[in-house]
Parts: C-alpha cells; sequence; structure tokens
C-alpha cells in the first residue's frame, strides 16, 4: 500500500457514513465527529422531527448529510433505507449499527417478550444491516461495519439478562463477519462503551450517590460522554484502522481492568 499522510489516514472525506440510533446519545455523538472528519453522514433513527433538528445542526456547520427514518428491526425498512442511502450518494462506506435498548428486571420478571424485543433491537438488528450493507461495500472492495456493543458483555451485573446477552453476541457477530468480510476489503468491529452520560444512563445518573459511586470506580474518576466513544469510531471508519477487523474494543475509562 502507498504511504499516506497522517491527515490523509484520518480523513473520511469522500465517504458516505450511515449511523442507526443518530439522533441523540453515542449515535449523535458519533454522527457528529464522523461529519467533522469528512464523512457525508445518513442519520438514522425513528423521529423524523429529531432527526430533521440534528441535520439542521450539521448543515448549519457547513456539514453535507441526509435523514433516512427507518425501524432497524424491520427487515423490509432497512433494505429500503439502505436502498435509498445508495440512491441518493451512490455509494455506502461506513455503518455504524448503534441504534440499541436496554431492559433490566429480575430473572423471574423478565418474559420472554422482553428477550425478544432486546434481541430484536439489540442484535438482530445488526445483522441485517450489516448483512445490506456489505453488499455495496463488498462490489467496491471497501468498508467498515463498526457496531456499538457494551462493556456488559464481559462483565456480569444482575438483572440485564438480555441486554448483556444481545451485546455478547454483537462482539461474536463482529468476529465472524470481520473473518468472512475482510477478504474483501470490509472490516467489521465492536465498541464496548462502559457508563456513558447518555439517556439510556439517566437512572443512574439521576441518583446522586449511584452516579459518584460508578466515577469513583473508574480510574479516569469520571463518566464518559459521546465524544470518548466517538474517537474511536472515527478511527475505526478510515484508513488508519484499516488492519483492525474483528475486535472488540473496550471503551471505559478502565473500569473493567479495575473492577472491584
Amino acid at each position: 500500500m502507498p504511504a499516506l499522510s497522517a491527515a490523509t489516514r484520518f480523513s473520511l472525506d469522500g465517504r458516505v457514513a450511515l449511523v442507526t440510533g443518530a439522533s441523540r446519545g453515542i449515535g449523535w455523538g458519533i454522527a457528529e465527529a464522523l461529519a467533522e472528519a469528512g464523512a457525508t453522514v445518513v442519520l438514522n433513527g425513528r423521529d423524523a422531527a429529531t432527526l430533521d433538528e440534528r441535520k439542521a445542526a450539521l448543515d448549519g456547520r457547513g456539514f453535507p448529510c441526509d435523514t433516512a427514518v427507518f425501524d432497524v428491526t424491520d427487515e423490509g425498512q432497512v433494505r429500503a433505507g439502505i436502498g435509498g442511502v445508495l440512491s441518493r450518494r451512490g455509494r455506502l462506506d461506513i455503518l455504524i449499527a448503534n441504534a440499541g435498548i436496554h431492559h433490566g428486571a429480575p430473572l423471574a420478571q423478565t418474559t420472554s417478550s422482553d428477550w425478544r424485543r432486546v434481541m430484536a433491537a439489540n442484535l438482530d438488528a445488526c445483522f441485517t444491516l450489516a448483512r445490506e450493507a456489505s453488499l455495496p461495500m463488498v462490489a467496491q472492495r471497501h468498508g467498515r461495519i463498526v457496531f456499538t456493543g457494551s462493556l456488559m458483555a464481559i462483565m456480569g451485573r444482575a438483572t440485564i439478562h438480555a441486554y448483556a446477552a444481545s451485546k455478547a453476541g454483537v462482539a461474536s457477530l463482529a468476529r465472524t463477519l470481520g473473518a468472512e468480510l475482510g477478504e474483501h476489503g470490509v472490516t467489521c468491529n465492536a465498541i464496548a462503551p462502559g457508563y456513558i452520560e447518555t439517556d439510556m444512563t439517566s437512572r443512574f445518573r439521576e441518583d446522586a450517590a449511584t452516579f459518584e459511586r460508578i466515577a469513583r470506580r473508574v480510574p479516569a474518576r469520571r463518566w464518559g460522554t459521546p465524544r470518548d466513544v466517538a474517537g474511536l469510531a472515527v478511527f475505526l471508519a478510515g484508513d488508519a484502522g484499516a488492519y483492525i477487523n474483528g475486535q472488540q474494543i473496550v471503551v471505559d475509562g478502565g473500569l473493567s481492568i479495575t473492577p472491584f
């Protein structure tokens, strides 16, 4: 491969990125960072009004972007959504499969419906999105697939059975896709965030004692922010991360190395 400058290796100029769950939290943080790195970002979610607000924010900064309103748990909508990206932009280089949900309840109170709903949003959707996005990526012999996993895929905590299992599945899916798609110029990796300040973790942050207790356990002595996760996503999406494939990379301020 020819030598590339540092600026080129970390640039996403000319790349088209689809970010699911992009209206808030980690998804929005990643979408914004990808746009800052030069990518044309397609913002996905189910709330058209919120996506329009996010699009306006990027437009206002001079970043090209689109919106794609579809439900990632609906196979037909996923196929049509990715088809829409291809028809508007002509290519798809980066998939950030970030949309997901959380459910916590004791085992005896977790229903089969609860389990299936979490699996559909967190794991099945990643499979469907990756399958559909990989088709144009393989054809153009270039692509980056990044899943949002979770630290809970490797650390146990009571009452989040479906969530933790789904995220462990995401890590395994990244490995198998990396093994299959690598020869076609397509990489697949998972980012496993720790405790990040998002709507999903608001119930922990609303209790000051819990918030501080978790922060004290982290060697960085603070909670993470979506921007802490976004930097790694940009790295994995570009040429600088081209030789990283099939990995789950933890972004947790060091919590997983000091569990007690």
